[in-house]
């Protein structure tokens, strides 16, 4: 419920952000960079519940824990996000709980299937992630110093959340599945966007 209704987390870590000043938007580059923050934060609530349900059924105790620990510094970007999108004059997407419910079940599925199964999971989605935020660094106004912090950071940390995924054992997927998980991606991107 903490992370539908943006009360109740707090970050382990200082934004990013911190202590630089707001860049002068046009309108136009605000709700831009509104919408890129929102895909963001939707992209966060949806890592939230695909480590909540992976840790739900996660067979090996070191499998739970590594879900764990990922899920706790999402929650930094998923706060950092949130705060951006208010300094930004705007707010998550609307269609955050039917995502939310979504990725909940496919880690639950990808848990059960197993711990391999699981770990690539993590592994072919920090991959999209990685993606979705190179895209969205190349779009934000040169001077917006803030957003790209964040986002730079978020990179970082997703690239390792994917590393160490492979390296606990998760499978690494074939190219189809991967297309298919970057078309739900779309669908995910494209609407938060806007609703």
């Amino acid at each position: 419920m903490r992370t539908l209704a943006n009360r109740g987390n707090s970050a382990g870590r200082e934004s990013p952000a911190t202590g630089h000043s707001e860049s002068r938007l046009s309108e136009r580059e605000r709700r831009h960079v509104a919408g890129l923050m929102r895909v963001n934060h939707t992209g966060e609530v949806c890592a939230q519940a695909l480590y909540q349900g992976q840790a739900l059924t996660a067979r090996l105790p070191t499998v739970r824990e590594e879900m764990r620990e990922a899920a706790a510094e999402e929650i930094d970007h998923l706060v950092w996000c949130a705060e951006r999108l208010r300094e930004l004059g705007s707010r998550p997407s609307a269609l955050n709980p039917a995502w939310y419910g979504l990725s909940f079940t496919l880690g639950a599925v990808a848990g059960a299937i197993g711990d391999k199964v699981s770990l690539g999971f993590v592994a072919a989605t920090e991959e999209r992630v990685c993606n979705h935020l190179k895209e969205h660094l190349r779009q934000l106004p040169d001077d917006d110093r803030k957003s790209q912090l964040i986002l730079q950071q978020m990179l970082q940390d997703e690239q390792r959340h994917g590393d160490n995924a492979l390296a606990a054992g998760g499978a690494d997927f074939p190219r189809p599945v991967k297309e298919v998980m970057a078309l739900v991606s779309q669908v995910m991107t494209r609407s938060s966007y806007w609703v």
